[in-house]
């Protein structure tokens, strides 16, 4: 009987020491921060990662995601500084930073940070599009547009709920139908009215070109035709030259090649008539291969 006491004992010596052990240790994750609690209100701050001990019964502990979350809101309408509405569809990268702050505010729940979190977005991104006019949200990018809303809320929210805003991002930007009718035109006409000054400054740099090109022709041609008057000239002289040696060589073997010559051209018609004396200078070569003396 003393032997199974005493085993009795041993084992529930083991069982309140197992109860104690798991009831007394616990564990943080890498990607969790925690608070440790006494009756609700907390007693250890921003428990890092690792292996710890709380009392059993009298201590709790609340354990936190701190990996970055993203909260995708619905899109909203926003009246611009020119009062126009545009629809903008975006979402926020936050992440719990302070742990006793967010338990406090949200009693550890996140669908009650994202109820929190979600208004204040929308008042800042309202605020934002607020102060710009629609030509500027147009033509700016978003990530900068983004820029102070973030800075802003993410100030603001680590305050009140111990979260850290790291970004909001604008997914698309819409426009109401009858806005988007208005903006495409305008755009439509400002690129038209770029497309006449490009093809004006084109049809003006053709004509500078086409002017230049007609202006060195016409010097091209000039330096040309003299050359070529030139060369004519010269070769002119150098073949009357040529012809007034070679006469004077053999005047009377030219002046009958002359005569043949002249033969050649008047009769080489058809129906050609020509009417002569036949005692004329012309028939010479044709009565007598070689004109007589004094003839």
């Amino acid at each position: 009987m003393m032997i199974n006491n005493r085993s009795l004992l041993i084992v529930g010596g083991l069982a309140a020491a197992a109860w104690l052990a798991s009831n007394s240790l616990y564990v943080v994750d890498e990607t969790e921060r925690a608070v440790k609690l006494r009756f609700g209100e907390v007693v250890e701050e921003n428990i890092q990662p690792g292996l710890h001990f709380k009392v059993p019964i009298t201590q709790t502990i609340r354990k936190f995601d701190t990996r970055v979350l993203t909260l995708d809101t619905d899109a909203s309408r926003y009246l611009t500084l020119e009062q126009k509405a545009v629809i903008v569809d975006s979402y926020v990268k936050w992440q719990v930073v302070n742990p006793t702050r967010y338990y406090e505010a949200t009693s550890g729940n996140e669908m009650q940070a994202v109820r929190l979190i979600q208004p204040r977005v929308d008042e800042s991104l309202r605020n934002e599009f607020g102060r710009l006019n629609l030509q500027q949200i147009i033509s700016e990018k978003r990530d900068e547009l983004m820029t102070g809303p973030t800075e802003e809320l993410d100030r603001l929210m680590r305050e009140e709920l111990g979260v850290a805003v790291l970004d909001i991002r604008v997914k698309r930007i819409d426009l109401p139908e009858d806005v988007s009718s208005a903006v495409y035109d305008r755009m439509r006409s400002e690129r038209e009215r770029e497309a006449r000054e490009w093809r004006a400054q084109g049809q003006e740099e053709a004509e500078r070109i086409r002017a230049n090109a007609d202006r060195r022709r016409q010097v091209l041609l000039a330096q040309a035709n003299e050359r070529s008057e030139t060369l004519r000239g010269e070769g002119d002289a150098e073949a009357a030259a040529i012809f007034s040696e070679a006469y004077g060589q053999d005047e009377e073997f030219f002046s009958f090649w002359r005569s043949l010559d002249a033969y050649r051209n008047s009769f080489k018609g058809d129906g050609n008539m020509l009417v002569l004396d036949p005692s004329s200078d012309f028939f010479q070569y044709l009565k007598s291969p070689r004109p007589q003396a004094g003839e």
